[in-house]
Order: structure tokens, then C-alpha cells, then sequence
């Protein structure tokens, strides 16, 4: 008998959701709360000569796996987000468990930032692009909740990271660390397949080398390179990242210049962790209110953070700096979970694999240019001020370009995303908008449709 497939009108807001919502929050505890206190291990590394650790690595680390992504949501298009994500999680523990044997700086680059950082991308990117596909009402509220591990790994996992290199030296760490991470492929196995109405695309029509290119273009996301909405939305997403990690590149050492001493400095940023997880909690809140439009809260999030920014220069006394820093912490965490929900009223569900991996891939690039030029600017100006202003600047100006949006400034709900036609096998036409519709045959990996009442059949009267 031929296997099944449930398709969903639409995406169930619930159910087995949920699990995947756990799921993408073990793994951004376990990507991208590892990524941020590995500075631990930079300082232990005897190739670094034990005082190569710096905020710069750090943050190149952290948006180096997102390069990738493309790759990652091609793959996901292509073969599933569950076996992809099972997959990025083996490659990250091998490359964490191969560095733990290396011997050379390049051994280290190798394993842990193209090993480990492609499995990461194969991770997060697939992860999100799932939970996405899964809510609709409470979509900012899912990512809300699965962003939340990174705060709460990055208080737990810098000092189980110092205690584990004090106990076992940096290469027992690392050994402990790549078990840990072994967890991520348990995680993607909890991915379950989810098939919507958007999904029954029409078959490709053409010669051998124009559907090829089509898949090609479909699998990477290249056609949505035209679509100028969502690559407006790219754009500001970069400017935004470009400053902002610069308060965790220099935010320390700024309190350092004013005379605080390293624990004062350092207690600021665990007071932007702390309004940090506050922030993507609040946010996932409020857009699960639906009181007002995904967009207009972007914009705020993305311009409170901004003025953050630039009033850092002007915080001369500690308690000023404090509390400047809860103010960037809450801000900056509540706009995170609103880009990742806001994608699919961009582009539709159907095109979130592809664009999620192509908007990580850009905004990776502001992200990698934001340090450096920071840092080039502080050697150029002698301070710090220069370096928060233009962050700010940056911040700011993408939210300009996030109010260019197509109907800004109504009140309206986002123009639905054209879909295409749905066709089924044997050109058979069946109306999917009253419930679950069964393509093929049962299928052991489908999610149960969450409307699994049948129809009345009719009923003969009794003889």
C-alpha cells in the first residue's frame, strides 16, 4: 500500500509543535550558548600563547556557521530538516572531540571553525526554518521561548566550562563538551515532518536544463533575490547586525577606560544577559497578543536598541552604564525572535527554508564586519565613542530601511505571499481548506493532523 502524507492547510499552532519548540531550545543552548563562552577555552589554548582570547574571535566564531547557511536549507529542502540537523549535530561533536587532540593552530581552525561551525549551520538554520512551519498565532512566541537557551546557557555554561578546564585541563573539556554536543542529534530526531498546503506546488514545466535551473534556484533560495520586500528586509537585518554585537566586543573594555574595576565591568554584562532573556520572553509575549503588527514592533525593538547604543559614550557613571546596559540587553533580545517570525508574512511558508538560510548567510556579513571596523575605529579616534555611535548609526538606519516595508505604515495585516497552485496526483484538484488531506499513503514519520475529525459519512438505515 502506498505511503501517506498529511497535508495541513495550515500550520497547526501546537501539538507536536511544542516538542520542536524544546527541541530548538536545547539546540541554541547548545550552539550558540557554547559558541559565547568559549572564550574560556581561547585563553587555555597553549597555541595562543595563553592571552590570545579576544572579544574579536569570539564574534567571528559566532557568525562564521551562518555563512553556510544556504547550504544548510538546501539540504533541508531537499532531504528534510530531521536528517540534516541529525547530521549537523554528529559533525559539530566531531569537530569539538578533534580539537581536542590538536597540536597546531590550524588543527583548531579546521575542527572547530569549519568542522563545528558547519555542522552548527546545518543546526540552527533547519531548526528554526521547522519551528516556524509549525505556528502561525504563536509563532513569536515558539521562537521566544527556543531563543531563551541561549541566555540561559551562556550564565551556566562559562563557568561549567572553567570548572571542567581547571578539572581536566582544556583537552579533557573539550572531550566533555563534544559529548554534550552529541545531544543536538537526539534533538533533530524530534523534527517531525510537517507537510502544508503551500508545499503541493504544480509540477515544473520546460526542457531538462530549465527545470534543473529552476530546482537549482528553488533549493537555494536564488529567486528570491528579486523579490524586493524581502531582500529590503535583508538589508536592514544586516545594517542592524552589524552593531550589534559591538557592546559585546567592547562594552567591557569601555567600562574599563572610565576606571571600573574587571568584576564591575564584567557584572555589565551580566546585566544585559539577564534584561536579554527578559527581552526575547516579553517579546514572544506581546507578538503572541497580535495587538499590534509584527513589523511595527521590529521597528521599535530595532530603534530602542539603537538610542542604546549611542547613549553608551554618555554614560560616564557605573550606575548610568548599568543602566544603559539593561536597557540594550532587553531591547536587543526582544527584536531577535520578531525576525525570525516575521520571515514567512515576507515570503510565505513555503520559501522558509530558503530564505532564512539566504538571510543568514547576508546578515553574516555585517556581523563580521561590525568588529573589525569598531575596532579600527577606536585605534583611529583613541576611545570607544566613535565605535557606539556608528554601531548605533547602523542600528538605526535599518530601521529606516524596515519602515521602506510594503504597508508600513497601515494597520493592516501583511498581503498574503501568492501561492502557488496546489495540484494533486492524477491532476486531481481536492479543496484543502476545511482540513487535513491524505496524499499517497500512511506515513510513519507525519505528524497526526491536528484536525483529525473525519466528515459524517452517510449512513444506510437499518433492514
Amino acid at each position: 500500500m502506498p505511503f501517506q502524507a498529511v497535508v495541513h492547510p495550515e500550520p497547526p499552532d501546537g501539538g507536536w509543535g511544542w516538542m520542536v519548540v524544546l527541541a530548538a531550545f536545547i539546540q541554541s543552548a547548545l550552539v550558540f550558548g557554547v559558541i559565547r563562552s568559549f572564550g574560556v577555552f581561547f585563553v587555555e589554548f597553549p597555541v595562543y600563547g595563553g592571552t590570545g582570547h579576544s572579544p574579536e574571535n569570539e564574534s567571528t566564531l559566532t557568525r562564521i556557521p551562518l555563512l553556510a547557511g544556504p547550504v544548510s536549507s538546501a539540504l533541508s529542502t531537499h532531504y528534510g530538516a530531521r536528517p540534516v540537523v541529525m547530521a549537523g549535530g554528529f559533525f559539530s561533536s566531531l569537530g569539538l572531540l578533534l580539537a581536542s587532540f590538536a597540536t597546531t593552530l590550524t588543527h583548531l581552525y579546521l575542527c572547530i571553525g569549519l568542522l563545528s561551525g558547519f555542522g552548527w549551520a546545518l543546526v540552527f538554520t533547519p531548526s528554526m526554518a521547522s519551528m516556524a512551519r509549525y505556528f502561525k498565532a504563536r509563532r513569536t512566541l515558539a521562537t521566544g521561548l527556543a531563543l531563551t537557551g541561549v541566555g540561559l546557557s551562556s550564565f551556566a555554561f562559562s563557568p561549567l566550562f572553567q570548572l571542567l578546564v581547571d578539572t581536566y585541563a582544556w583537552r579533557g573539556a573539550l572531550m566533555i563538551v563534544a559529548g554534550m554536543s552529541f545531544n543536538l542529534v537526539a534533538c533533530g530526531a524530534l523534527i517531525r515532518p510537517l507537510t502544508l498546503k503551500e508545499d503541493l506546488a504544480g509540477p515544473l514545466r520546460g526542457d531538462s536544463v530549465g527545470m534543473s535551473l529552476k530546482k537549482l534556484s528553488s533549493l537555494f533560495g536564488l529567486h528570491l533575490l528579486s523579490h524586493w520586500p524581502f531582500m529590503r528586509f535583508v538589508l536592514a537585518i544586516t545594517l542592524v547586525n552589524t552593531g550589534y554585537f559591538i557592546p559585546y566586543v567592547h562594552l567591557v573594555a569601555r567600562a574599563r577606560e572610565l576606571g571600573f574595576d574587571e568584576y564591575k565591568a564584567a557584572f555589565l554584562m551580566s546585566v544585559a544577559a539577564v534584561a536579554d532573556l527578559c527581552g526575547r520572553l516579553f517579546s514572544g509575549w506581546l507578538g503572541n497578543c497580535r495587538a499590534f503588527r509584527l513589523i511595527h514592533i521590529l521597528v521599535t525593538w530595532t530603534s530602542l536598541t539603537g538610542v542604546s547604543l549611542v547613549l553608551i559614550p554618555f554614560g560616564h557613571s557605573y550606575s548610568l552604564l548599568v543602566a544603559i546596559s539593561l536597557g540594550y540587553g532587553f531591547f536587543s533580545g526582544a527584536l531577535t525572535p520578531v525576525v525570525f517570525s516575521i520571515i514567512p508574512e515576507i515570503v510565505g511558508i513555503k520559501n522558509i527554508f530558503s530564505s532564512m538560510g539566504l538571510l543568514q548567510m547576508i546578515e553574516s556579513i555585517g556581523g563580521l564586519l561590525g568588529a573589525p571596523l569598531s575596532g579600527f575605529l577606536r585605534d583611529v579616534t583613541g576611545d570607544y565613542t566613535a565605535s557606539f555611535l556608528t554601531a548605533g548609526a547602523f542600528i538605526l538606519a535599518g530601521s529606516l530601511v524596515l519602515a521602506t516595508l510594503p504597508n508600513f505604515s497601515t494597520c493592516t495585516a501583511w498581503p498574503t505571499p501568492q501561492e502557488p497552485d496546489t495540484v494533486m496526483e492524477a491532476g486531481e484538484r481536492a479543496p484543502l481548506g476545511s482540513g487535513p488531506v491524505r496524499v499517497g499513503g500512511p506515513s510513519p514519520h507525519d505528524s497526526p493532523p491536528y484536525e483529525a475529525v473525519p466528515k459524517a459519512e452517510k449512513m444506510l438505515p437499518d433492514t
